[in-house]
């Protein structure tokens, strides 16, 4: 199964929220891409991040946020081995 588009978005919004502090968050005026702002709702509602605007990442979202930077580095290495 692939990422769809929508998941494509939440999984780059996450990659914006820094991976070295918890005291650090984001926020996505209403003027910002609309899909930006679409993944920030449904990363809201999932329970992901603390606003519908951004905020700081959940506990959910402090651990997918990790897996997402790892996967992130991980893919865009050069050599793997």
């Amino acid at each position: 199964m692939a990422f769809d588009t929508d998941q494509i978005a939440e999984l780059d919004l996450l990659l914006l929220f820094p991976d070295t502090s918890h005291m650090q968050g984001l926020k996505i005026h209403r003027d910002a891409d609309p899909a930006k702002i679409a993944a920030a709702q449904r990363l809201f509602d999932k329970g992901i991040i603390s606003q519908v605007d951004g905020g700081y990442l959940t506990e959910l979202g402090h651990d997918l946020a990790k897996h997402v930077h790892i996967l992130q580095t991980a893919l865009t290495s050069k050599s793997l081995g």
